[in-house]
C-alpha cells in the first residue's frame, strides 16, 4: 500500500470516528436541547427537561419507599413522588396542548443516578446517597425553573414554572444538606395548565419494571428493559 493510500484511509477513519462521536453527543443531548444562555433549557426544551426529571424523581422516591432504612426518608419519598406525580400530569397536559413531544425515558445521565441509588438497596448507605442524589437534583432543578421564569418565551410554560417553584424549593428543603428534614403536610398543587395525576408510577407500576437501568451488584445493566406507561411517548406522528 502506498503513501498516499495510507494517508486516505487515516483520513477516512478519522472521519468516521469524528462523525460517530458527534452522532453520540447529539444522541445524549437532544432530550434536553437547550437555549444559547448559560446551558439551561427554555420553552420547549424546558418542558422535556421538566418531564424527564419528574420521571427520575417518581421513580427514585417510589425506589426509597420501598427501600429506605428510616422513616423519615420513606415519608419525604412519599410526598416527592406524590408531587412529582402531579407536577408531571401538568407537563403532560400543556405538551399535548402545545404538540410538543416529550422524551420517553430520563437523560441517561439521570438513568445512572438511578441505578448507582438502588445499587445501594439493603446497606446503611443507601439513605445517604439518596439525599444527597435529590439534593443536587433538586438545586439544578431550582435552577433550570428560573431560567425559565425570567427567560422563557412562551407565556404557559413559564406559568407552569412559576407554579412548580414553591413544590421544587420545599422539597429541597426537605433534603438539604443531603439529611432528612422530615416530610410536609399533603397539599394541592395549583400548576400552569391543570391535568390529572396520571402517571403510571402513581399507580402501582413497579420501579424495577420501569427503570430502564438495574443495578445489579454495582453494575449498570441496561438493554430490553422500558419505561412502561400509557402516556410517555413521542408524538412522532403529528
Amino acid at each position: 500500500m502506498d503513501d498516499d493510500t495510507v494517508m486516505h484511509t487515516h483520513r477516512s477513519r478519522r472521519a468516521a470516528t469524528t462523525l460517530a462521536a458527534l452522532a453520540v453527543t447529539c444522541i445524549a443531548t437532544a432530550p434536553a436541547a437547550a437555549d444559547r444562555d448559560g446551558g439551561l433549557p427554555t420553552d420547549n426544551a424546558f418542558l422535556r427537561a421538566a418531564h424527564q426529571a419528574n420521571l427520575a424523581e417518581i421513580a427514585l422516591s417510589r425506589d426509597a419507599r420501598e427501600n429506605a432504612t428510616t422513616a423519615c426518608v420513606k415519608d419525604v419519598a412519599a410526598e416527592l413522588e406524590r408531587d412529582h406525580a402531579k407536577l408531571d400530569a401538568d407537563v403532560q397536559a400543556l405538551s399535548d396542548k402545545l404538540g410538543v413531544d416529550l422524551p420517553l425515558a430520563p437523560t441517561p445521565h439521570q438513568q445512572q443516578l438511578l441505578a448507582d441509588v438502588m445499587a445501594r438497596k439493603g446497606t446503611t448507605a443507601y439513605d445517604r446517597v439518596w439525599l444527597k442524589t435529590q439534593d443536587t437534583a433538586h438545586r439544578l432543578t431550582l435552577k433550570a425553573v428560573d431560567h425559565q421564569i425570567a427567560r422563557g418565551e412562551d407565556r404557559q410554560i413559564t406559568a407552569a414554572a412559576k407554579a412548580a417553584r414553591p413544590v421544587v424549593a420545599g422539597h429541597l428543603e426537605r433534603v438539604e444538606g443531603g439529611t432528612c428534614h422530615g416530610a410536609a403536610p399533603a397539599r394541592t398543587i395549583r400548576a400552569g395548565s391543570g391535568g390529572q395525576a396520571a402517571t403510571p408510577f402513581a399507580a402501582g407500576v413497579p420501579v424495577a419494571v420501569a427503570v430502564p437501568a438495574v443495578a445489579l451488584g454495582g453494575a449498570l445493566v441496561a438493554g430490553g428493559a422500558f419505561w412502561t406507561a400509557s402516556r410517555l411517548r413521542r408524538n412522532d406522528l403529528r
